[in-house]
Order: structure tokens, then sequence, then C-alpha cells
């Protein structure tokens, strides 16, 4: 099978084809992890598709989760038995067939603070967790265990020996979730979808009251072109009231905004072989192992500034640094937070005051003949989401389609994956890359290193570490512009590698390096690599200047200081 090469070539031959005036099955508006899973799914059933993405893929909420696959134990507190059963479900799926390389167990402790009832009401809970996983084809993460204070004092020797009685231990999972929708993208390209970012629609195709396509601009030519579909699939998570307005429709829902920040602190901060779940006040915090780091976070507040650039404010980091440090010896201060990013969900509004109250339930309407709208959800249902869009779709066309197949359709890389991690020690040798390194680049690209280890053996510089962030190598970079559809320096940074948050600097020092080993790729002049450098500072300069804002509105007003698209130098 074709391994889906998002390379400029390919963009230009999908634009070509996009704009030879055919008409299409489907076509996608939103480039996160619902609309490239919806396109996949579609592509998949045999239908012609096209993906169209306004920005980058995962550029919004689908790159600024909690990064956890994940049933929802609060949801379980809510009652929300199906939504939960039919997470894990996915959980399950992800783990062990449709991206083992992707998705993995993390182990979590939550420390219990009351004797007797605690351990008993939390326990049921965590216990129907794993029932509900096993009842639900979730099976493949080990069960909970009960521990002792002692216990829980050895597997995280930071808490505070006041903040527990005890502990209970269970299993969930993690994904990178910028790389995760990328690779749904790429999959559907392999599979024949016509994939575009940096292509926003702009308007929509009508006759009389049917919807029959998309006006699309190619922010990378200055170009419009339009595309024909019997159906348009709306996927586009918080901006979907403002893409409705653009067909002149309120909508029958509504989507909320709420903002969730997260901190990257060092691993040594925080000693422990487990990540925590943590109660508070109005929701949970969660400690998360992340390579070299801990993810701490979230908040959980109304948002109704800019949707494209959350900004996380001075009160929402010194929130979740109070709140951990609640149950740790060592307190951590803003000195030890390495990175910050804020990202939004896209919830069902309803008539609850409090975001984290409303509906993570997703719905799936049709409010004009030839559009369907899906929303709501949570990142770790998007193949249900998408499959329920689809199946709306196809309800409508004119011809009929099979039923999804995606939950028997691995994503690019994961066939072979862990025969690939065994032999992990003959590639390290073959290669001549430490095996530190081999399983750093199976963990991102799973059966696709090989594509990485040709471009080293046929360039041995490549595989040297990136000046500025010595956790990547100097290929991977060439490998986001040439295979992965990264257009901007920003791109790179931010989402095909987490260089923005996991270096202290937040990417300065790599942001040149990176820029002039894409240039190859992309055929940058010096005027251009200028300009994404340039770009790229000014966003980190901004980004650090609104987390010293006291509010939302001052570090939302701070943050919309750097510029959004980098414009090719023409």
């Amino acid at each position: 099978m074709d391994t889906g090469r998002l390379s400029p070539e390919a963009r230009e031959t999908a634009l070509g084809t996009l704009g030879n005036g055919e008409e299409l099955d489907v076509v996608v508006i939103g480039g996160g992890v619902v609309g490239a899973g919806a396109a996949l799914d579609a592509v998949t059933r045999g239908l012609s598709v096209a993906l169209v993405e306004a920005r980058d893929f995962a550029s919004g909420t689908s790159s600024r989760s909690s990064k956890l696959i994940h049933g929802g134990l609060r949801y379980l507190e809510m009652l929300d038995f199906g939504l939960v059963r039919e997470a894990l479900h996915e959980r399950g799926l992800l783990v062990q067939r449709l991206a083992p390389h992707l998705v993995r167990p993390v182990r979590f402790l939550y420390p219990l603070k009351h004797r007797g009832w605690e351990r008993l009401y939390a326990g049921s809970g965590v216990a129907l967790y794993d029932v509900l996983s096993a009842s639900s084809s979730g099976r493949g993460l080990p069960h909970h265990r009960h521990l002792t204070r002692r216990g829980a004092l050895r597997a995280c020797p930071s808490l505070r020996k006041d903040a527990l009685v005890g502990a209970l231990q269970y299993y969930d999972a993690q994904v990178d979730d910028a790389r995760h929708t990328m690779f749904l993208a790429r999959t559907a390209a392999a599979y024949g979808a016509h994939v575009l970012s940096r292509a926003p629609v702009i308007g929509f195709l009508r006759e009389s009251e049917r919807v029959t396509g998309v006006r699309v601009r190619d922010l990378e030519h200055d170009r419009v072109l339009e595309i024909r579909a019997k159906q348009v699939i709306n996927a586009t998570g918080v901006w979907t009231d403002d893409t409705q307005a653009m067909v002149g429709e309120r909508g029958q829902f509504h989507v909320r905004a709420s903002k969730g920040i997260h901190l990257l602190v060092p691993r040594d901060r925080i000693q422990s072989s487990t990540g925590l779940i943590l109660r508070t006040a109005s929701s949970v915090l969660f400690v998360i192992p992340w390579g070299r780091h801990w993810i701490v976070g979230t908040t959980d507040t109304d948002w109704a500034l800019d949707k494209a650039h959350p900004a996380a404010s001075s009160r929402d980091i010194e929130y979740l640094l109070t709140e951990v440090n609640k149950v740790l010896i060592t307190p951590l201060t803003k000195d030890d937070v390495v990175g910050v990013y804020a990202g939004l969900r896209p919830l069902l509004a309803g008539e609850s005051e409090s975001t984290s109250q409303l509906s993570r339930e997703h719905t799936v309407a049709s409010p004009q003949p030839g559009l369907v709208v899906v929303a709501g959800g949570k990142y770790t249902t998007y193949r249900v989401m998408a499959r329920d869009a689809v199946d709306a779709a196809v309800h409508a066309l004119d011809r009929g389609a099979p039923k999804s197949c995606t939950d028997t359709v691995p994503l690019l890389g994961a066939e072979g994956f862990r025969a690939l991690r065994n032999q992990r020690h003959a590639i390290a040798a073959r290669s001549g890359l430490h095996v530190a390194r081999v399983e750093h680049l199976l963990g991102r690209y799973g059966s696709l290193v090989d594509e990485l280890l040709a471009l080293v053996a046929s360039d041995s510089s490549l595989g040297a570490a990136l000046d500025g962030a010595e956790d990547y190598l100097r290929v991977e970079i060439v490998y986001a512009a040439s295979h992965e559809g990264a257009r901007h320096l920003e791109d790179v940074l931010t989402r095909r590698t987490r260089i923005s948050i996991e270096v202290a600097d937040r990417g300065v020092a790599a942001a040149r390096p990176a820029a002039e080993l894409m240039a190859g790729v992309l055929g940058w002049s010096d005027e251009q690599v200028e300009r994404e450098v340039e770009n790229y500072l000014r966003r980190v300069e901004a980004e650090r200047a609104s987390q010293n804002q006291p509010d939302d509105e001052t570090a939302d007003a701070t943050r919309l200081g750097a510029a959004d698209v980098v414009p090719l130098a023409r």
C-alpha cells in the first residue's frame, strides 16, 4: 500500500485534481482528529474524498489535549456509563490494533485522603472501570490494585505522607495527539483521499437550498478553488458555529469552548514511577509522564476569545501549581515550568453554567441538504464520531456505501511495529544509531522507521541530533517536510515534534537549524528562511508574555501580537 506521503508534490497534485471541477462524494472540512478520522472512514468505504484544513493538521484542539486515551473516570461519577464503555472500547482498539506505535499504556496513582468509605467508593468506581473495559473489548491493560500508604509512597516518593492514607493504582493510555491526527490524515491519503492543509473554506457552493461543495483559498499560493461534492461534512470543532454561519445556518446546536491549560516540568522535579490523578474542587488534575517531563493539567474554564491561539494566563498557571503542590513534598514553582500550552474543548452548549458539567457526548445533524455537522465528543471517541458523520453523509447519497471498517484498519506505521520493536538492537547495529534513538523513532513512526533510516543512509549528517533540541534527530525535520505535510517551521516545532514545549527556550535555538533543513525540501529562499525564523521567534515571545498576564483578556491580547500564517516570499 502507498504510504500516503504528504509531500510538496503530493499537495500540488491534490490541488490540481480538486480544481478540475469533478464532483466528489464527500468533502470534509477540518483537519483535526474527527475530520481526519472522517476522511479515513469515508475513503475506506470506497467513496471519493477531500479533506481540507485551514491551517495545519491538528493545529487546534487536537494538538493541545491532555494526551490521554481514556474512558474518563469522572464520567462514571456522572453515571455516564455509555460514554465510558464506548471510550474504553476505542482505547482497546487503539492500543492493540489501530495505533500501537502511537498509543501506549500509562499507570496512574489515585491518592486516598479518607479512611474506610473513600477506598470503598473510589475502589468500586475503578473496579467498574475495569469491568467496562473488559466487556467492551478494551482488554490489554492490567487491572487496578489497592495500595497501602507505604506502597503508594514507594511508587511516588514525592508525595507528602499527610496527603494520603492509601491509594488506588490503575491504567489508561496516552498518545501524541498531533502525530496521531497527522497519521490519520496520512493514512486517508494512502487510501486515496485528497488532503490539503493551509486551505481554509471561505464559502459554500449552493444550488437552491442544497449545499454542493466549498470554496477554498490556498494560502500557500493565494489562489481560490471550488470543490464540488455530493456531501460536505463540517468537522471544525470549536469553529463549528463560525463555519455554519457561512452557510447562513444558525444550527440545531451550539458549541461552547472550554479552555484547558497544561504545564510541562522536568521529570526530576517529581520523583515517581507512576502518573497521578488528583481530585480538585471542580474537576480532576493529572500528572502524566511524558518522556523526560511531566505534563500537569488541566483547567476547565469558559473561553470566548481568540479560538486559534487560546492563551494561558498567570492565573491559570498559578492555579495548577497550587493544586499539585497540595500533595508534593517539594513544591513546584514557576521556574520549574519548561513549557505551557492551552487548548479548547468543543462542548455542546447546555443549561449548565459550568463548562465541566457540559456534555462530552457528540451530536451529528444534517441542517441542510448536502451538509452534515458533527460536534462535541472527546478525543478518545474520534473514530465513533467520524463513523457517525459519514453514516449520515452516506444516508443522503444517491448510492449506497459499505459500513465503516475503520475498527479494522491500522494506521500507517502500525503493521509490523511490535516485530520491529523486538528487533531494535539489530536495527541499531545496521543503522549505526544508538538503540535509544531507534526506540525513539519507533515510538513516533512505527514501521515507517525504514523511510527515515533510508534518508540517514543517503546522508549520514541527518543521523545527528538537531542543534538546540538534542532529543530529536535532524532527519525528523527533513521527514516532516517531505512526508508529513509540514509547510512551515511552526508546524515542525509545535506538532511534528514537541520542541516548542519540551525545551526550556521553547525551541528558539532550534528554529534556524530546523528552518534550514526544511528549506532544502520545500525550496525556500534565504528570505523565506528568515521569515519563518522571525515568525516563530515572535510567536514564542508573545506566548511567554501572555503567560505573565493576570487574566484571559490581557493574555489573549498579548498572544495576538504575533502573526498567524507566514506567507511564502514572492
